[in-house]
């Protein structure tokens, strides 16, 4: 992002008010205008003015919603839960943007899933290990393996890790294990399949 930008970007939030804020194009909402969703929406916005994160924006609709769980469609919706860490908010906005990547190659998406299946052909799909079902876990073997390789082009490959490492311990914790240790076999799936970034 360039200086320029920046400085508009810094005048267009001195402006604007209210329960929506734009920033890059991207329109950031509230769903209960909550002083919780109001502080996650201002860091959101704060880290967009921070990062160029133009190669990982696939949807300009963001909504922050303190009783959701984050989820990519059909709306991108992100929860308050990480108002105190900015690359947690940082790595869940774009995991979730890439979701938005992956609809639209909805045929390459399927293919790399069907590879991954044959690869990983015992992945866990309950609990915290994998996702909601097995669809869903070898999905997100992609999505996550993006979010890893953006995290690292936005923060270093040290932060990047750190947030992995916190994921690990937290949610889908297979997945984003098996992404750390066959991150290049995964990586190989997701070239042949043109589903890089």
């Amino acid at each position: 992002m360039t200086v320029t930008r920046r400085l508009g970007f810094a005048l267009l939030v001195t402006v604007l008010s209210g329960a929506a804020a734009a920033q890059g194009g991207v329109s950031i909402g509230t769903a209960h205008d909550s002083e919780r969703e109001n502080q996650t929406r201002a860091q959101l916005i704060r880290l967009l003015g921070a990062y160029d994160l133009d190669d990982w924006i696939f949807t300009t609709s963001v909504v922050i919603d303190e009783r959701a769980i984050p989820h990519s469609h059909p709306v991108l919706t992100l929860h308050t839960r990480h108002n105190e860490n900015d690359l947690h908010l940082l790595s869940t906005f774009v995991h979730e943007q890439i979701h938005w990547h992956l609809v639209a190659k909805s045929d390459q998406t399927q293919s790399a899933i069907s590879e991954l299946m044959m690869m990983f052909p015992s992945a866990p799909t309950r609990g915290t290990e994998g996702a909601s079902n097995t669809e869903s876990t070898y999905l997100h073997l992609i999505v996550n393996y993006l979010e890893f390789q953006a995290m690292k082009d936005l923060v270093g490959d040290r932060r990047a890790r750190e947030v992995l490492d916190f994921w690990m311990t937290d949610h889908y914790t297979w997945i984003y294990r098996t992404v750390l240790s066959d991150e290049e076999k995964i990586g190989a799936v997701v070239t042949r399949h043109a589903l890089g970034l």
